[in-house]
C-alpha cells in the first residue's frame, strides 16, 4: 500500500471516528442535557468537516500520482 493510499484511508477513517464521535456526544446531550457535550459535539463536527475539505484538497493536490 502505498504512501497516498495510506493517508487516503487514514482521513476518511478519521472523518468517520470524529463524525461518530460528534452524534455520540449530540445524544448525550440530548438526555442529559449537559452543555460540556454540546461543545463536544459541535466541535467534533468542525472537525470532520476540516478533515473533509482537507482530504478533497490532498486529492486534488495528487491527482496525477499513483495509487501503488
Amino acid at each position: 500500500m502505498s504512501l497516498k493510499s495510506f493517508h487516503i484511508v487514514f482521513v476518511v477513517a478519521s472523518v468517520l471516528m470524529t463524525a461518530g464521535f460528534g452524534y455520540w456526544s449530540l445524544q448525550t446531550f440530548q438526555q442529559s442535557g449537559d452543555g460540556l457535550m454540546l461543545t463536544l459535539s459541535l466541535t467534533s463536527f468542525v472537525a470532520a468537516a476540516g478533515l473533509l475539505f482537507y482530504g478533497v484538497w490532498f486529492l486534488r493536490k495528487l491527482k496525477g500520482w499513483s495509487y501503488l
